[in-house]
């Protein structure tokens, strides 16, 4: 742990607030530690190579030398090891897009949101991340502005041989009837067995009436850690609609928190890992429905091969006035061998009448007879193996509202048995 926990100097440390602020999260962090297999939300998640005492703090990179592109047009907000590129950045007019730091020190208004979410005596990466807080964007969607094309967060990173660690800080503030498409995309360049950490926060807002969509592919090296905390706040019938698409790192966690705290808010939490190897991918939701007429739906599809493990832990909190409250969640799983494992745990917390509420897990093997069917016909195992599990992840993929970004993700998922 002593190596997460590094004396530098940081921008702002002048100042009284945002150094108060990151020493909090400094002693919550070293008060909590890192979790182990006592702790019961990392239960099946165990970080032990993260008390290795070998990170190296990232510093700023030659920036300029990444190689940013998608499939489709985007503007794009890009970050190598961690630090903000603005020569490679394409940002939109009349959106107002800043670093996080700038925002902070400059803008007053960003400090009462900073933090606000994510609860750092929860989450001790969180904790970790307030202790650096430096990097990251501040995005502030004015009132009934709809933004014309996706605005994407790139991260890159290289880790040239070292076992980098660092930290982004995302703020995300959606104004009354603003709706954006809003995607994240974290990959490296170099040895496919790099090991670096990137500890990641996001903050979102969502006001009156405010719609997001919100994408991730998370590609990171065969033994990176990507650990996420996204934390979410919608007031009355906004919408918040999210995919996760985690097929790479030696351990990813991606954990989304929504707060549906007034009437007719909605949340469509879907995500997908796929994985071989010995990795372990965990995604972890917790919804809470605190106004009545609120509405989630939840669907994780897994399929893992080779040694590797899948963690899937859901839970649907209805609080006492939630009345007239749907929160429906579904978990399922390939296991590709005999040697994956799958951990599940779904929750149902419902303290309210009237309320209609759903949760199911389920994993299998692929099925011999489809299998055999093919082979009959001319097709080979590998092919066969390959069709039957482009179809079984099709059914979540197919949720994605966005059909660019929607065949996107395809391609990256379709590496399943490779």
């Amino acid at each position: 742990m002593a190596a997460l926990l590094q004396d530098i100097s940081l921008i702002g440390d002048e100042n009284p607030w945002l150094r108060n602020l990151r020493a909090r999260g400094r002693q919550a962090f070293a008060a909590a530690g890192i979790p182990s297999a006592k702790t019961e939300a990392w239960k099946y998640t165990k970080p032990r190579e993260l008390n290795n005492d070998d990170f190296i703090m990232a510093q700023p990179a030659n920036l300029g030398s990444a190689a940013y592109s998608l499939p489709f047009d985007a503007y794009k907000i890009c970050f190598d090891n961690g630090y903000f590129n603005p020569a490679a950045s394409d940002l939109p007019q009349g959106v107002e897009v800043v670093p996080l730091i700038e925002a902070l020190l400059f803008c007053p208004e960003t400090r009462r949101l900073a933090g606000s979410l994510a609860d750092i005596a929860k989450h001790p990466f969180a904790a970790l991340n307030q202790a650096y807080l430096n990097e990251g964007i501040y995005i502030r969607i004015e009132k009934n502005v709809q933004l014309k094309k996706p605005l994407f967060i790139l991260s890159h990173t290289t880790p040239a041989g070292q076992n980098l660690f660092f930290n982004l800080h995302n703020l995300i503030v959606m104004e009354e009837n603003a709706s954006a498409v809003i995607g994240e995309y974290h990959y490296w360049t170099g040895e496919l067995k790099a090991r670096y950490f990137a500890n990641l926060v996001n903050e979102i807002f969502l006001a009156a009436g405010a719609r997001l969509q919100h994408f991730k592919v998370q590609d990171e090296a065969f033994k990176a850690h990507h650990i996420a905390l996204n934390s979410v706040m919608q007031q009355a019938s906004s919408r918040y609609e999210a995919f996760c698409l985690q097929r790479g790192a030696g351990l990813g966690r991606n954990e989304t928190l929504v707060k549906l705290s007034a009437t007719g808010a909605e949340a469509e939490v879907n995500a997908a890992y796929v994985m071989n190897g010995w990795a372990t991918l965990d995604t972890t939701t917790d919804i809470e429905h605190l106004a009545p007429s609120t509405v989630s739906e939840q669907m994780v599809k897994g399929v893992i091969g080779g040694d590797a493990r899948g963690v899937f832990q859901g839970k649907i909190h209805i609080a006492p006035n939630a009345v007239k409250t749907s929160g429906n969640q579904l978990h399922k799983a390939l296991l590709l061998t005999d040697t994956a494992e799958i951990d599940v745990k779904p929750e149902l917390e419902i303290f309210a009448d009237d309320v209609k509420c759903s949760h199911g897990a389920a994993s299998g093997e692929l099925d011999a007879n489809q299998l055999f069917y093919m082979q009959s016909r001319g097709i080979g195992l590998a092919e066969a193996r390959q069709i039957l599990i482009d179809a079984y992840l099709d059914e979540v993929i197919a949720k994605i509202s966005n059909e660019k970004i929607r065949e996107w993700i395809k391609l990256f998922a379709q590496s399943a048995d490779k």
